[in-house]
């Protein structure tokens, strides 16, 4: 994954030189103030992940490598008949071809703005989807479709430039159509829950690394995975569950748990907490949740509803609760 170059944005120095080189200048207005102070707690928040703009393109550019490669894979590997069989009538299987071919136009887009911006764009690493029918690969664009649209809407508070952040904005409306698309298609409720889930930079790439098996030198993000988080062995491997179920989850590093979280949008802070037993790997799923959400074990359960990289233990994964 991407070796992001570090070009940390200057606005705060930069509007601090212009203001003391030009004498005279008006005083910014108590809206302009805002936005202001708005610009550097997105600065704050990107650099305290050793992001700037630049680098959450980079990012970005990495997970439409990954969906684009994903839909040309799958559709080279298995032909229309395929897809009928799973009840799509042509005009979705035309549609699920499009959803791969703007996938590929997203490239395109982020490239070009990260090769204006003077760096060089990243390549694709090479992956390993593990579908092995018409139905797993349709699974899965329903699970990283839903990944794209918690990718952009985290990344939305981390950039500073409003073109950049209209750019992003414009790829998150149509992941979110790819998303709802796929759910329709495939009988499942097109819309979960009213609001969707921003996930941090950090968790997506969580979400991701499992499908990347290696990336060409200079393409490897600074970022890294949590510890992969599953169901336990004789559950339900699809990770379907019910607001008050009991859940059992295995990963390498659950000894440094005390509960599960349960992030989904809508809910106060982000994210629902329950208490993660040790000695039998379960936790209950909170009520009132409903829809895809994503599930990790953390060291702590914070009242505030905020799940933070520095708490979480493993995961996330993803989990469908009804």
């Amino acid at each position: 994954m991407p070796s992001i170059k570090k070009t940390l944005g200057v606005l705060v120095a930069g509007l601090a030189a212009v203001s003391s080189a030009l004498p005279g200048v008006p005083k910014l207005s108590k809206n302009q103030m805002k936005m202001y102070e708005h610009a550097k707690r997105q600065n704050a928040a990107a650099s305290a992940l050793g992001l700037n703009d630049v680098d959450i393109l980079q990012f970005a550019l990495t997970l439409e490598w990954l969906e684009a490669t994903f839909y040309q894979q799958g559709f080279a590997k298995f032909p229309a008949t395929d897809f009928q069989a799973l009840g799509l009538d042509q005009r979705q299987i035309d549609d699920l071809l499009n959803i791969g071919q703007t996938e590929q136009q997203h490239v395109g887009l982020l490239q070009s703005a990260i090769a204006q911006a003077g760096v060089q764009p990243v390549q694709p690493c090479t992956y390993n989807f593990g579908f092995t029918d018409a139905a797993g690969m349709v699974a899965t664009a329903a699970v990283l479709e839903n990944v794209g649209v918690s990718a952009y809407l985290g990344a939305a508070a981390l950039v500073a430039d409003g073109s950049i952040l209209t750019t992003a904005g414009s790829i998150l409306t149509v992941e979110a159509r790819h998303q709802t698309f796929v759910r329709a298609a495939t009988k499942a409720v097109a819309v979960p829950q009213a609001f969707d889930t921003p996930l941090s930079p950090k968790q997506v790439f969580s979400l991701a690394a499992p499908f990347i098996e290696s990336c060409p030198e200079g393409s490897n993000l600074i970022l890294t995975a949590f510890p992969t988080l599953a169901m336990a062995e004789g559950q339900d491997a699809q990770a379907v569950a019910v607001a008050g179920q009991r859940v059992k989850l295995q990963s390498d590093s659950a000894a440094g748990a005390t509960h599960c979280a349960f992030t989904t949008g809508g809910v106060p802070g982000g994210t629902a907490f329950s208490v993660f037993d040790q000695a039998t790997g379960e936790c209950e799923v909170p009520q009132g949740l409903a829809g895809v959400t994503y599930v990790s074990l953390a060291s702590e359960g914070p009242l505030s509803g905020v799940l933070t990289d520095e708490i979480s233990v493993a995961g996330p994964m993803v989990m469908i609760i009804s």
